[in-house]
């Protein structure tokens, strides 16, 4: 999987079977997620907001840590394909009571499920239940360990691409928590992918991974340096539920020289849009002025990640449909 971090990923003809990870998958196909997800913009405008997609389809969200936003996106997202949906609450499910996860997903796989939405504390979770699940399953990972968070990733492309009109050749400035963040390593592969003319990261020294230079990014001393023309700035959350050492001396510190202020954001280009994944700690990673203003693009992505999430799993359903045809022919 090292060697070919797509190959599990992707089918012999190259379309996407699962989506696990931003890592070896080509600027033509994260490009089609984002033209897949466009297509899908109209749908939340109709009376009905549903297409037949996913009609029959039975998507099970497998979340092993708390989320909102991601669950709920998802949820919608298979709703609106015309799956059913099942949330497996695994605070009483049986892996609570020692059952394996490779047991759990054997269960579940003898309901007839037809797609795995996995989100999980253990870095390459996702990777390891797409190796083993049945043919006609698909696996999404909403976000492993400190390793990926592809559609999160994705989503925050294609706001930018809505807002910019194309991500060649942007400045974009990545700050905060990076050590902790999959979300910002999914972020610069993304953006390298497909052609940010610079990615730039700028953190307390402590929370930058020591191979985040290999990743593509920048590394800035100081955030005025970092937001000197920037095109799009995206701020992290400090996961301290993450933190097991004095990653930071306090929080009001941290705001001092790394928080996303009004006045700081006057260095970077006029037009420049302001991102988070969210969740956010107001005047701790930006201050409110920052979050509520007119450069905040931060609702918008959440609007978008239902409308990627519809993408991917169109994608990866489509590609498993193909290869069941070929099969039975």
């Amino acid at each position: 999987m090292q060697n070919n971090p797509a190959g599990l990923q992707l089918d012999l003809s190259g379309c996407l079977r699962h989506f696990l990870s931003i890592a070896g998958l080509s600027r033509d196909l994260l490009t089609e997620m984002m033209d897949t997800a466009e297509s899908f913009g109209s749908v939340a405008e109709q009376a009905v907001k549903k297409v037949p997609l996913l009609r029959g389809k039975t998507v099970v969200n497998l979340f092993f840590e708390n989320s909102t936003r991601t669950r709920t996106t998802f949820e919608l997202a298979a709703k609106r394909l015309s799956a059913d949906v099942l949330n497996v609450n695994i605070a009483t499910s049986s892996t609570s009571k020692g059952e394996s996860l490779l047991d759990t997903i054997r269960n579940l796989e003898a309901m007839h499920v037809d797609m795995f939405v996995v989100r999980h504390s253990s870095s390459g979770a996702a990777h390891f239940i797409a190796s083993h699940v049945a043919p006609h399953i698909s696996v999404i990972n909403a976000g492993d360990g400190s390793h990926a968070h592809p559609t999160q990733a994705m989503l925050d492309m294609f706001t930018i691409r809505q807002y910019k009109g194309a991500i060649e050749g942007l400045i974009v400035v990545i700050v905060g928590d990076i050590r902790h963040s999959r979300v910002a390593r999914s972020q610069i592969r993304a953006l390298t992918t497909l052609g940010a003319k610079e990615v730039r990261v700028i953190a307390p020294r402590t929370l930058l991974p020591k191979d985040i230079q290999s990743l593509g990014a920048h590394v800035f001393e100081t955030i005025d340096h970092a937001l000197s023309g920037a095109d799009v700035v995206i701020g992290l959350r400090l996961q301290k539920e993450r933190m097991s050492g004095a990653f930071l001396p306090s929080e009001h510190e941290y705001f001092a020289r790394f928080g996303l202020t009004e006045q700081r954001l006057k260095l970077a280009s006029k037009d420049v849009i302001v991102m988070h994944p969210g969740p956010i700690n107001r005047e701790v990673e930006m201050e409110s002025r920052v979050v509520d203003g007119s450069r905040a693009v931060i609702l918008q992505q959440v609007s978008n990640g239902i409308a990627i999430r519809m993408a991917t799993m169109a994608m990866t359903m489509s590609t498993v449909n193909q290869m069941r045809s070929q099969q039975q022919k």
